[in-house]
């Protein structure tokens, strides 16, 4: 029975020591001392290596593994089970090391790097392919004719040629493509997608050829050149049409006339001549045109659209045509001469007006008056005081004016253009008349005079704004709390109170404010302009509001009292901040864990557990520390310092707690207790100390127990 005992426990002492390969042993001098295992059971699993024994086999399909971690992470693929979830998109996978992975797509990490021209990959598999394309190797070779590829991939597709294998075919036509490429392609026909869009003007086309053709447009590019005259098209069959101009082939010719074409579309605009077919038709006022660039040209009468502009003065017209006789203003060509005076014009129709001036001619007579005039557009305008006609139609507001000069001035509302310059600052305005007023700020005139208080304006609408002083006018009112204004622009910026809007934006980070007091009051966070000074310690602050609550230090004021405990602040924010502890309101959640905090800071310096950051760094070591106070305590370990005295002895300590571990010397307190043997410590590394001795006890004796069991069977 003692043999069995000694047996046991020479055992025990054998649980402490590690257990060695004995193969590795025998490798050489290298591993000499054979790979070493703390347990038993990892040498068992480490010894298959050696034995090439794979005890635990897949039910399913047979497989088998030397570990049963990885026939778990292999039964996997039969359960289909993903166990594995990408927290940013959800995507779920078998294995942890698929997700790792994974996660370099959220990450942009690329750190498979290649040695040759630097560029990074997130798997060695795509290294490996890349590193191809340096070394020229293409290791996967068709057998039928030689040709060698970087990928299996491609070359799959490459044997398709051989075989006439089209695997990938059309849901809804049936037609078949060797490539799936080329059947996303031919999806668009049915789908009509246009998946190719225009950076610049945001067409879009089924395929990037298109693009590209398109592409030239806003390039200028132009690589189909002409070999006779040079000129060069964006586009090969412009290229074949104006080769005709040389070779002189007309091969469209029509049959009614005879007269032929270089071009069908030609052909078919000159057939409308015969058959009468208007089928171009503007939508808007139903006339019809035989040529769609016809329609395009009367469209813009509608539209407003002036694409023809002048390089000099900026002017636009909505014809070619109009633009050749405006170029004569600054060129100073006048080609048609009056045979009787001599003098020139740029047009005809100018010529003619003109002559009436010698013959007296005024052929255009109002019927209601009798007034006559020389020119069409004189009368018409005339005839609209007697009928208060507005043909002139602003297209974006739909205020209407009889004559076009007033709706050209109404339309720089619109546009924002102010063709009326000051000389003097550059300001420009959108009529002359604002020009005007704008010019008694330099010439210091103010002509409208206050009749009761003597003071003068450069505005008469200015001076009604004032007159409302005097007279306790309010006329513009609230609609919504009944508040009346003075003056309109109060009574828009009242408003936003009602409407939430907030104009005034901040250009560097966004946020919007009412007015544009509280944005310029923003504006010192980003610029660091602090115009609010302490007269007393000369300390700056951003808002008046800062600097009063700073002035109670001075003073001493405490204006804000706890109704519940009596205790004063000097900021109502503070007295909201302590009345948590009354209420136990904890506002301030962990969004991981979900514990709750009182103040902002606490939950600040709680977040460093789950993001491991620690910002306060000892300056002397490198440690680092999640709060100043810890940093604060490890200093001392570098100073020396020990503020912590015991006032009975007079010992000093780094910290607090050591002092009171100290104190149970002097008190006796023992307040860490045994729970088998009930005996008590000062200190829990003593209790740990002590619970060793229960531990070997349990352990001998479960050992003894275990032997005795063993023996009695035998």
């Amino acid at each position: 029975m003692m043999e069995v005992y000694k047996d046991s426990q020479d055992e025990v002492k054998d649980a402490d020591e590690k257990h060695q390969c004995a193969q590795t042993l025998q490798k050489g001098s290298l591993e000499e001392a054979g790979k070493t295992f703390t347990q038993t059971g990892n040498l068992e699993t480490h010894m298959r290596i050696h034995t090439g024994e794979k005890p635990h086999a897949c039910l399913q399909c047979g497989k088998s593994f030397t570990n049963m971690s990885h026939l778990k992470r292999h039964m996997i693929i039969h359960s289909g089970e993903k166990p594995h979830a990408c927290l940013q998109c959800g995507k779920t996978f078998t294995d942890t090391s698929s997700l790792k992975r994974h996660m370099r797509i959220h990450t942009g990490e690329k750190p498979h790097v290649c040695l040759q021209c630097g560029k990074t990959f997130t798997q060695t598999g795509s290294l490996k392919t890349h590193m191809r394309i340096h070394t020229g190797e293409k290791p996967h070779a068709c057998l039928q004719c030689g040709k060698t590829f970087t990928q299996t991939g491609n070359l799959e597709k490459h044997m398709r040629i051989h075989t006439g294998e089209k695997p990938h075919a059309c849901l809804q036509c049936g037609k078949s493509f060797t490539n799936m490429s080329h059947l996303k392609r031919h999806m668009i026909i049915h789908t009509g997608e246009k998946p190719h869009a225009c950076l610049h003007c945001g067409k879009t086309f089924t395929q990037t050829g298109n693009l590209e053709k398109h592409m030239r447009i806003h390039t200028g590019e132009k690589p189909h050149a002409c070999l006779q005259c040079g000129k060069s098209f964006t586009n090969m069959s412009h290229l074949k049409t104006h080769m005709r101009i040389h070779t002189g082939e007309k091969p469209h010719a029509c049959l009614q006339c005879g007269k032929s074409f270089t071009n069908m579309s030609h052909l078919k605009t000159h057939m409308r001549i015969h058959t009468g077919e208007k089928p171009h038709a503007c939508l808007q006022c139903g006339k019809s045109f035989t040529n769609m660039s016809h329609l395009k040209t009367h469209m813009r009468i509608h539209t407003g659209e002036k694409p023809h502009a002048c390089l000099q003065c900026g002017k636009s017209f909505t014809n070619m045509s109009h633009l050749k006789t405006h170029m004569r203003i600054h060129t100073g060509e006048k080609p048609h001469a009056c045979l009787q005076c001599g003098k020139s014009f740029t047009a005809t129709s100018s010529r003619k007006r003109h002559m009436r001036i010698h013959t007296g001619e005024k052929p255009h007579t109002c019927l209601q008056c009798g007034k006559s005039f020389t020119q069409t557009g004189n009368l018409e305008k005339h005839m609209r005081i007697h009928t208060g006609e507005k043909p002139h139609v602003c297209l974006q507001c739909g205020k209407t004016f009889t004559q076009t000069g007033n709706l050209e001035k109404h339309m720089r509302i619109h546009t924002g253009e102010k063709p009326h310059a000051c000389l003097q600052c550059g300001k420009t305005f959108t009529q002359t008349g604002n020009l005007e007023k704008h010019m008694r700020i330099h010439t210091g005139e103010k002509p409208h005079a206050c009749l009761q208080c003597g003071k003068s304006f450069t505005d008469t609408s200015h001076l009604k704004t004032h007159m409302r002083i005097h007279t306790g006018e309010k006329p513009h009112v609230c609609l919504q709390c009944g508040k009346s204004f003075t003056d309109t622009s109060y009574l828009k910026t009242h408003m936003r109170i009602h409407t939430g809007e907030k104009p005034h934006v901040c250009l560097q980070c966004g946020k919007t404010f009412t007015y544009t007091s509280s944005l310029k009051t923003h504006m010192r966070i980003h610029t660091g302009e602090k115009p609010h000074a302490c007269l007393q310690c000369g300390k700056t602050f951003t808002y008046t509001s800062s600097l009063k609550s700073h002035m109670r230090i001075h003073t001493g004021e405490k204006p804000h009292a706890c109704l519940q405990c009596g205790k004063s602040f000097t900021d109502t924010s503070y007295l909201k901040t302590h009345m948590r502890i009354h209420t136990g309101e904890k506002p301030h959640a962990c969004l991981q864990c979900g514990k709750t905090f009182t103040y902002t800071s606490s939950l600040k310096t709680h977040m460093r557990i789950h993001t491991g950051e620690k910002p306060h760094a000892c300056l002397q070591c490198g440690k680092t520390f999640t709060q100043t106070g810890n940093l604060e305590r490890h200093m001392r370990i570098h100073t020396g310092e020990k503020p912590h005295a015991c006032l009975q002895c007079g010992k000093t300590f780094t910290y607090t707690s050591s002092l009171k571990r100290h104190m149970r010397i002097h008190t006796g307190e023992k307040p860490h207790a045994c729970l088998q043997c009930g005996k008590t410590f000062t200190a829990t590394s003593n209790l740990k100390t002590h619970m060793r001795i229960h531990w070997k006890e349990t352990f001998r004796w479960s050992s003894v127990f275990c032997v005795t069991s063993v023996w009695k069977d035998l």
